[in-house]
C-alpha cells in the first residue's frame, strides 16, 4: 500500500505517524508561566539531537481540539526554561492525568499528585518521582506548522542532569531499575523490559 499524505485527512495522516513511529521515548515538560503557574505535561515527539552540547528537542503540536497552541510551548517562549523528566512506569498513570487538556490558569502538579522539587539552574520545578531529570535553557524553537496538528520544534540545551545515583555507573544507565516506558499508537504504551543486545559491526569483519 503507498500513502500520498495529500489525499487523505490530517487526522488519519498523524493516526499513521505514531503507529509506524514507535516505541517513542516520552518527555514529561514541566514549564512556569510568566505568573508562576506550573505546567506539566508528556510529549512523545521527543529526541537527543547533540552530546556536544547536550541538546535535546520535543515537539508540541497545535490542538485538534479548539486549534490552540500548547501552554508548554507559550510558557517556554516567555521563560527561556523548562525541565524533561523521565516517565517511569511506576507513575504512568499520574503523567497521563498531565496529558488532559487543562485550562492555563491549572497546575497539573496538584491534579496529578506528583510532587514538584526544586530546580538548580531554572526555575521550573523537577517531577521528585522521576529517576533522571534534564534542566534546560531554550536554544530554539522552529515553528514548523499553525495548522491544527501542526507543530514545533523546541530545542533545550542541557544545563545539568539530575540521575538517581543507584542507576549511574560510569554514565551508564541501568535500564532494570530506570524502567522507563514508551509510546505507541492510541492509548498504547509499551515497557522496555525486553531487549537484546547487538554490538556494532566493523567493516574489517565483514566477509568478502
Amino acid at each position: 500500500m503507498t500513502i500520498n499524505p495529500q489525499d487523505h485527512a490530517y487526522p488519519d495522516i498523524y493516526k499513521l505517524m505514531i503507529g509506524a513511529i514507535v516505541p517513542r521515548p516520552i518527555a514529561f515538560v514541566s514549564s512556569l508561566s510568566p505568573d508562576g503557574i506550573r505546567n506539566l505535561a508528556p510529549f512523545s515527539f521527543f529526541t537527543g539531537i547533540s552530546a556536544n552540547p547536550p541538546v535535546i528537542c520535543f515537539c508540541p503540536m497545535i490542538r485538534l481540539s479548539d486549534g490552540a497552541r500548547k501552554d508548554t510551548i507559550r510558557n517556554i517562549e516567555a521563560t527561556g526554561e523548562f525541565v524533561v523528566n523521565v516517565v517511569l512506569e511506576s507513575f504512568a498513570p499520574q503523567m497521563n492525568v498531565c496529558a488532559t487538556e487543562f485550562p492555563p490558569e491549572v497546575d497539573e502538579f496538584e491534579k496529578s499528585g506528583l510532587t514538584p522539587i526544586h530546580s538548580d539552574l531554572v526555575k521550573p520545578p523537577r517531577v521528585k518521582e522521576s529517576l533522571v531529570n534534564m534542566e534546560c535553557r531554550l536554544f530554539q524553537i522552529v515553528n514548523v506548522s499553525s495548522k491544527p496538528l501542526g507543530g514545533s520544534i523546541v530545542l533545550g540545551e542541557i544545563l545539568l542532569f539530575h540521575v538517581w545515583e543507584e542507576l549511574f555507573d560510569n554514565f551508564k544507565i541501568d535500564p532494570d531499575r530506570l524502567k522507563p516506558i514508551g509510546r505507541m499508537g492510541g492509548p498504547t504504551f509499551t515497557r522496555t523490559t525486553d531487549r537484546f543486545d547487538m554490538l556494532r559491526v566493523r567493516e574489517a569483519d565483514l566477509k568478502k
